[in-house]
């Protein structure tokens, strides 16, 4: 028996190895932890062409909104760890809902492996044209003056979208009623209904609907005004909020115990990708400015993103069961 083991063992290291090193022999399923016209699925379909070049598969976009980002998020932590199946994370999944909610499924770093970012992008202070402010001071003033008066939409508990509310009702002082959806076509959908006052917006989403006059821009929510569209100031400019900084991010993780050969591809691809000039241009027109990193770099970054939003979670008092 020692013997048999002894030489099992070696072949098991050899074939996966092989199997490795063929990798990608078929279609690779993308997770998206939202519905389709949400930031990270704009992303995701911005970068498959680049990536089908580069892997020899296309990308199969896989959109299982809902929870926050978890179910899509859970799905992917219980995937077979060979590549095969990976998911665009995003500052919800993998740093601000460990905090927010009461139990979850899954461990953002544990359960996960860390591919690379692929971008940031800050929020935008959209409001519904009926609102009575026309300018984001005049918007605090008429929340101060109706303490729950206001209602916001956001893509879900536990988003950017929804935190960056929360940071700002916070550091304002002001009460506004937190109207979740499903994702961020249905939350805007309503804010162009009247159904909600007011949102913080992905740019990517809301970029088009500020242009063509749908909705009324404030701010941004990001440490920098946006170079994708430079005329609208920060929520920390505009405000006069010093400190106030929500933008989202992506990256791309898989499920852990990946072969290191087939995260080390995957990360290379992804870099690769990001570089050429139509996805440039594509994400710079969403709103999502390109930043990326190594495996390890996401890692520690996760890390880092779980501690600052655990202290977000925290001071707002917010909390989903």
């Amino acid at each position: 028996m020692p013997l048999l083991r002894s030489l099992v063992i070696p072949l098991c290291l050899v074939s996966c190895a092989a199997l490795a090193q063929q990798y990608p022999a078929r279609p690779v399923r993308v997770l998206i932890p939202f519905t389709a016209g949400s930031a990270a699925d704009i992303i995701a379909r911005a970068m498959e062409p680049a990536m089908r070049e580069r892997l020899g598969q296309p990308l199969v976009i896989d959109n299982r909104g809902g929870a926050g980002g978890n179910i899509a998020a859970e799905m992917a932590a219980k995937a077979t760890p060979d590549g095969y199946t990976i998911m665009m994370a995003t500052i919800g999944t993998h740093a601000i809902n460990h905090s927010l909610y009461s139990r979850l499924n899954f461990h953002p770093r544990r359960d996960f492996t860390p591919v690379g970012l692929v971008g940031e992008s800050p929020n935008a202070l959209v409001v519904n044209p009926k609102v009575q402010a026309a300018s984001i001071q005049e918007l605090i003033a008429l929340a101060k003056s109706k303490p729950g008066g206001l209602n916001y939409g956001s893509s879900g508990s536990g988003t950017t979208v929804h935190l960056s509310a929360e940071l700002f009702s916070v550091m304002t002082g002001i009460r506004m009623v937190h109207v979740p959806h499903k994702g961020a076509a249905e939350a805007l959908a309503s804010l162009l209904g009247g159904q909600t006052d007011l949102m913080f917006a992905s740019l990517s989403s809301s970029i088009p609907l500020i242009k063509a006059g749908k909705l009324k821009a404030f701010a941004v929510t990001g440490a920098q005004r946006s170079p994708s569209i430079p005329e609208l100031p920060t929520v920390e400019e505009a405000a006069k909020l010093p400190g106030y900084a929500a933008s989202a991010w992506f990256g791309i993780v898989g499920p852990a115990g990946m072969p290191k050969t087939v995260v080390a591809f995957l990360s290379k691809s992804t870099r690769s990708a990001l570089d050429e000039a139509e996805v440039k241009k594509r994400l710079f027109n969403a709103g999502v400015e390109i930043r990326t990193s190594t495996p390890d770099e996401f890692a520690r970054y996760i890390d880092s993103e779980m501690q600052k939003w655990a202290k977000v979670v925290k001071a707002s008092g917010a909390k989903v069961d």
